[in-house]
């Protein structure tokens, strides 16, 4: 989202996930809402793009700046949102500096090399096919009926495949787990979908697939809200200069 929208809407994109999770399938929780959009929406979005700008520049304009700028940007955008959450761990008293900062921040060095792959994977994929959606000199704002409907369509086959995913915890999870700070956990004051699972289907695996459909189309038409005000708002900009 930042490489093709840039920082500013693709912290909005970010917010509207992040608000996603917490109120339709209780993934995050209300009371760290704001945290959790303070450091991955804004914390990690501003360094993912100061990365991924940065890169551009030392390749000089080579194809190779956005492939390596992709990952390093993943990684770090992983990395710094997981030492934001134990500095406020350890701020919190849920657990020492000592402890949550190696702790999160090793798991999630891990964890950043797959989110990176995963990216570099979707930018060759961009590159092979909408190479102007990747300029290199700036973000570059995704136009055209046609990126929308592939995008859309590609999110919703990983939202089938979401049954056959990692079981695993998360690497808070983890780390909550190995360190004993996990009874700290509050229940949901409601609930939706929890789990990622429609209520009522009695198929897990299908319940999840349902649940994952539906998170999709609310993430997918939120994120075409913030495409629309951006243009209505550049169109506003532009009359107003003529």
């Amino acid at each position: 989202a930042t490489i093709l929208l840039g920082p500013w809407a693709a912290m909005l994109v970010l917010t509207c996930v992040i608000s996603i999770q917490a109120l339709i399938f209780q993934d995050g929780g209300l009371l760290v809402m704001g945290a959790n959009i303070l450091n991955m929406g804004v914390v990690g979005v501003a360094v993912s793009y100061m990365v991924y700008k940065s890169t551009l520049r030392l390749a000089k304009g080579h194809s190779w700046g956005i492939f390596a700028g992709g990952l390093a940007a993943a990684w770090f955008s992983v990395e710094v949102s997981a030492l934001g959450t134990a500095l406020e761990l350890a701020l919190s008293g849920t657990s020492p500096a000592n402890i949550a900062i190696p702790a999160m921040g090793g798991i999630h060095a891990l964890i950043g090399i797959g989110e990176g792959l995963i990216t570099v994977g979707a930018l060759a994929f961009l590159h092979s096919s909408r190479s102007g959606l990747l300029k290199t000199n700036h973000a570059t704002p995704v136009r055209g009926n046609l990126v929308w409907v592939i995008g859309l369509i590609i999110a919703l086959l990983l939202a089938i495949a979401s049954p056959w995913a990692s079981g695993h915890p998360d690497g808070l999870m983890s780390v909550a787990r190995q360190y004993g700070f996990l009874s700290s956990e509050q229940n949901p004051i409601f609930t939706l979908l929890p789990h990622y699972l429609i209520p009522g289907v009695k198929d897990k695996t299908l319940a999840t697939i349902l649940a994952a459909i539906f998170g999709t189309l609310v993430v997918f038409i939120a994120v075409l809200g913030v495409a629309y005000s951006r243009h209505h708002q550049k169109n506003s900009e532009k009359d107003q200069q003529d």
